[in-house]
């Protein structure tokens, strides 16, 4: 089986009610208060027995890895990578064999109602990740009742669906044939639709209040190719999946406007980000690669941190440092340490907008050995409740309604968001001690930083402290 590639997680914001068109246009004053955990391969009674450490450290929404029913081959095992290091089972849940909900890795549907309950108790909103583009690699264990729902298995796929993309800038093979080899589904046959949306409102029924869409690019939109070998006329799923239009008499069962959905868009060539903003919002992926790059040159000298690289509103983005994607699969990322992460989550969740998710890594994972523990469905590290993960997400809901002010050294050792005249986040990406001497909005005083207490001064309107290597501090007018 070949090893996948998927984008990176991450989401962005549909629970601002403003019209379609706004979704690119930059609104100075919008402000997101909301942080995402991502808990990768957790399984549902691990989610639900951490639901009020979740809640402790400060995040207000979970997404799960996909709970439909998937690709499960026999003596795939629990561990989340195989002992020779070239294969793994994590991804076994990007391969849905049929749109119900349980499957081997996250646990049963009654696993996930008693989650669901936890979440309500602590005030956590949970996002699914769903994968309506593919099946499983294998079409064999694609359920006889899935292809009963659709019409047969000459009507689940695209006309080129088995055939793999060879060149993912082509917009008619990156929607009509298979990305990363996996069969592409006839997205726009309305048997499909109605089977998947479905499964949509049971999650909705079950209390899911958001989605993340995997591999979202590869869904056509109206200016795309079309298959019409396949009879299609219009290429209208995103139009069925966000509520604008019923298929077969089902249609999304609350409003479109109450979910916080967003699609894993990576960033290319042709790909129609404007057009896609017209439903969800979408992975800020070229950020989170260029604040990987300042984390591992330990300066943003050079390096553009404040735009968010992407032609839809910052608002509408989903963020990160790093996704299950660029820590399991090429290890992209997996080399940065936790000191490294963290000061990079401290920065991205200080400011105004974007929508931050932390990407839980594995118990007992180091630099040496990606995947610890190995455990498929274990809980991950403890990194998600670290006094600064907490601090800052503490921090964001707290700045509501104010502008950020982002100030960068003059060599890119040390950041600073400003948040109106109410707070600051600093951080030094230096493996040295460092010295900040940066504008600030914070009135003239002494601040302690409600990590570690130590004080910083604000004099003239310039704030100044000594940094320790890469650690954050983050201050607050009382």
């Amino acid at each position: 089986m070949k090893k996948l590639f998927f984008g990176a997680s991450a989401l962005a914001l549909a629970v601002t009610p403003m019209v379609a068109k706004d979704r690119v246009t930059v609104n100075p004053n919008a402000v997101n208060t909301e942080t995402i955990l991502h808990a990768w391969s957790w399984n549902f009674p691990e989610m639900a027995r951490s639901m009020k450490e979740i809640k402790d450290a400060g995040f207000t929404m979970i997404q799960t890895s996909p709970v439909q029913q998937c690709y499960s081959p026999e003596g795939s095992g629990k561990k989340i990578f195989d002992d020779n290091v070239t294969e793994g089972n994590w991804y076994y849940y990007y391969q849905p064999t049929d749109w119900k909900v349980g499957n081997s890795i996250l646990g049963t549907r009654e696993q996930m109602v008693a989650m669901m309950d936890s979440a309500a108790k602590y005030g956590i909103k949970v996002i699914v990740d769903v994968l309506p583009n593919h099946t499983a690699f294998d079409i064999d264990a694609v359920s006889e009742d899935f292809y009963k729902a659709v019409g047969g298995r000459d009507k689940m796929y695209h006309t080129q669906g088995l055939n793999p993309v060879r060149d993912y800038n082509d917009r008619l093979e990156c929607t009509l044939w298979g990305s990363g080899g996996l069969p592409d589904v006839n997205t726009e046959n309305p048997d499909f639709q109605k089977y998947y949306m479905e499964f949509v409102n049971d999650l909705i029924g079950m209390g899911v209040r958001g989605f993340r869409y995997d591999t979202a690019k590869h869904i056509g939109v109206h200016s795309d190719p079309v298959d019409s070998a396949a009879g299609v006329k219009e290429n209208d799923f995103w139009d069925v999946a966000t509520g604008r239009k019923a298929v077969k008499g089902v249609k999304l069962a609350i409003p479109y406007d109450s979910l916080f959905v967003y699609g894993e868009v990576l960033q290319d060539k042709n790909v129609p980000e404007k057009e896609y903003a017209d439903y969800f919002g979408q992975t800020a992926s070229g950020y989170g690669w260029v604040l990987r790059e300042a984390l591992e040159k330990h300066s943003a000298e050079g390096m553009d941190l404040k735009s968010f690289h992407h032609e839809a509103a910052p608002e509408f983005l989903t963020t990160w440092v790093e996704s299950h994607d660029t820590y399991a699969n090429a290890h992209e990322s997996a080399h940065l340490t936790d000191d490294q992460i963290r000061v990079g989550w401290v920065f991205l969740t200080a400011r105004q907008n974007g929508t931050p998710l932390f990407f839980s890594r594995p118990a007992g994972s180091t630099r040496t050995n990606y995947y610890g523990n190995n455990v498929l469905g274990a809980r991950g590290n403890d990194e998600f409740k670290h006094p600064e993960v907490v601090a800052v997400n503490k921090f964001r809901t707290a700045m509501n309604g104010q502008r950020e002010d982002v100030q960068i050294s003059d060599n890119g050792q040390v950041l600073l968001v400003n948040r109106g005249k109410k707070g600051a986040a600093m951080v030094n990406l230096s493996k040295s001690a460092n010295f900040i001497d940066l504008p600030t909005g914070l009135p003239n005083g002494t601040y302690k930083d409600v990590v570690y207490g130590k004080e910083f001064k604000v004099k003239n309107g310039r704030l100044m402290g000594a940094l320790a290597p890469e650690r954050s501090y983050i201050l607050e007018k009382k």
